[in-house]
């Protein structure tokens, strides 16, 4: 796995128009794991990157006709079977995180990666998404100053306001996959 220009080579890319540039000299120092599913529980399907492409269809589904107004995307999105679709370039700001604190710092989105992982708070994340997270992560750590102490759950980052990426999602698995 390689980083080329913001971008994983080789894997899906779906670019998304919801991003900006960094503020002036910023560069990520803080990974977000969120989950998203579309329609809630469901999971495969074109309408994730419907949404993060803002082209979502409202009359899809009852639900979308809540969120199809929305301007939001997340740098990458691993599926239940590990695969990863990119969004948006790692040096550019997508907004993923919406209002949100970390470590005393506002604006999570000015420093922070989103990842999204495929999946609801209420179930199991894949064997497959562990490890398509793991390697992902270990690519950001290459590149980015980003440790395991600045690696959170938007759950963490907004709390009260979000709960993703949800009790199912195996924090000391997932840790222990990054220390190798």
């Amino acid at each position: 796995m390689e980083l080329v220009q913001g971008w994983i080579d080789g894997v899906k890319r779906v670019p998304s128009p919801h991003f900006d540039e960094r503020p002036a000299g910023e560069i990520p120092s803080l990974l977000v794991i969120h989950n998203i599913s579309l329609p809630p529980a469901q999971f495969g399907g074109p309408y994730i990157d419907q949404l993060f492409t803002g082209t979502l269809d409202a009359n899809e589904h009852p639900y979308f006709a809540e969120i199809c107004h929305l301007r939001v995307s997340a740098h990458c999105l691993i599926r239940r079977d590990g695969e990863i679709i990119q969004y948006v370039p790692f040096d550019k700001r997508a907004w993923h995180a919406g209002v949100s604190l970390f470590q005393g710092r506002e604006r999570c989105n000015d420093f922070s990666i989103g990842i999204e992982m495929e999946g609801t708070d209420d179930l199991d994340f894949t064997p497959q998404q562990y490890q398509s997270l793991n390697q992902v992560t270990r690519l950001l750590m290459d590149h980015y100053p980003i440790t395991s102490e600045q690696i959170t759950g938007h759950c963490d980052i907004a709390p009260g306001r979000k709960t993703d990426p949800g009790p199912h999602f195996d924090w000391k698995r997932y840790k222990a996959l990054i220390a190798g």
